[in-house]
């Protein structure tokens, strides 16, 4: 079968909210959120699934309506950070050099957060897995997030360190192919072309 995971769209920035943040999609991740739709538009894709937060299920929608599939909401793939009260897009916390941008660059993200990566992962792990497995010979999606894509990819290349690798951008497409035997081979990483010539933000590289 073919996986393909899929980081939500561009968010609005939430800080210090009462309960858990967890922002929509900005006008921009809405344009997004439909360029790629259209991309996937000639790809039968046999399921979607979501992260059960808002950016992700509302990138879902427009891709899901295109299948003419319902979204099948997965808390196993939702982001390590679903319980934090702010919610501040990378390239701001870059951008302004904030506190969370310095724990993220030391490896304290986690720990400050109380969260396993190790546990995380396994629970990411776990979850894609059975998704792969009760999808034999199909293509499916599962839009989620960057740690949640990490954590999965790090797992399939033995990669001892699971907080990330490397920077997956808005709406970046990762194809993983699945084989009945356990096999798991990447075919792509970072997909992004149908963000390219939009003047959409891609993420904290290609603009």
């Amino acid at each position: 079968m073919e996986l393909l995971l899929i980081r939500h769209a561009l968010p609005v920035r939430v800080e210090e909210a009462e309960g858990p943040a967890d922002p929509e999609l900005a006008e921009a991740g809405h344009h997004q959120a439909r360029h790629l739709a259209d991309y996937l538009a000639d790809e039968r894709l046999h399921a979607v699934y979501a992260s059960p937060m808002r950016r992700a299920m509302e990138t879902a929608a427009p891709l899901a309506a295109r299948q003419g599939v319902e979204i099948r909401p997965e808390e196993g793939v939702a982001e390590y950070d679903r319980h934090h009260a702010t919610y501040i897009p990378v390239e701001q916390l870059k951008a302004e050099n904030h506190p969370d941008w310095q724990a993220m660059l030391d490896g304290t993200w986690h720990q400050d957060l109380g969260i396993d990566p190790h546990e995380f992962r396994a629970t990411v792990t776990a979850t894609v897995e059975r998704i792969v497995g009760d999808h034999t010979g199909q293509r499916v999606a599962v839009v989620c997030h960057g740690g949640v894509i990490n954590a999965y990819l790090t797992h399939l290349l033995g990669l001892d360190d699971p907080t990330g690798f490397f920077y997956p951008n808005y709406t970046s497409i990762h194809r993983i192919a699945a084989a009945r035997s356990g096999e798991r081979s990447i075919l792509t990483l970072n997909e992004t072309a149908h963000l390219r010539g939009t003047g959409l933000p891609v993420g904290l590289f290609g603009g």
